[in-house]
């Protein structure tokens, strides 16, 4: 496993997590443990830094030992809003965003992305399933902020409209569909907890 120095994992736990009942999803129990600490325990060996963007229980996440940030937008405005909030803490370098609620992240996630920006020189580096895009398994390049700043600032919130934008490699994972097997619902934790796949 590769450690990528210039690069600051987001764990994106923003969300209002509506389909769990309106829970925070970070703190869902899986197999004894908080999906949160099933995403850090898979990235933080992975990069350099790690930053946790939550809009609720910030006390309770910093006591992971992490710094975390939340949504300068108001009213739960979406992923890009917390790709912007870590955007914010970081100089330079480049971000890798992830969500809370995918417990499977594969031990060479982010040298693949970072591999494909490398070789193509693009601004994002993001994940393809093979079937459709993961637009928040992503690696882009800090010099975005002002970029996203404005997007956001004009109202918009669609993150493969602005990913369009920039230049973009997309990544081929489709031979670790596991990566993208999210909980969304109380169902698909407790197949997760029976080691079925997710619906």
């Amino acid at each position: 496993m590769t450690r990528n120095t210039a690069v600051t994992a987001v764990i994106l736990a923003g969300g209002q997590g509506s389909r769990m009942g309106g829970v925070d999803k970070g703190w869902v129990q899986l197999k004894g443990e908080p999906l949160v600490q099933h995403v850090i325990r898979a990235i933080e060996p992975q990069v350099d830094r790690l930053i946790i963007n939550a809009n609720r229980n910030l006390e309770r996440y910093r006591e992971l030992g992490f710094a975390v940030v939340s949504d300068s937008l108001v009213g739960f405005q979406g992923p890009l809003a917390g790709f912007l909030a870590a955007m914010t803490q970081i100089e330079a370098g480049e971000i890798l965003t992830l969500p809370c609620d995918g417990p499977s992240v594969p031990g060479d996630l982010v040298e693949r992305l970072a591999s494909a920006r490398r070789r193509d020189r693009s601004d994002i580096a993001v994940a393809h399933d093979g079937k459709r895009l993961q637009p928040v398994y992503a690696l882009l390049t800090v010099r975005l902020r002002q970029s996203l700043q404005d997007y956001l600032a004009a109202g918009d919130r669609k993150i493969d409209r602005w990913y369009v934008q920039h230049s973009v490699s997309y990544v081929d994972f489709s031979d670790a569909p596991e990566t993208f097997i999210n909980i969304n619902t109380p169902d698909d934790r407790e197949r997760l907890e029976k080691g079925q796949s997710a619906a």
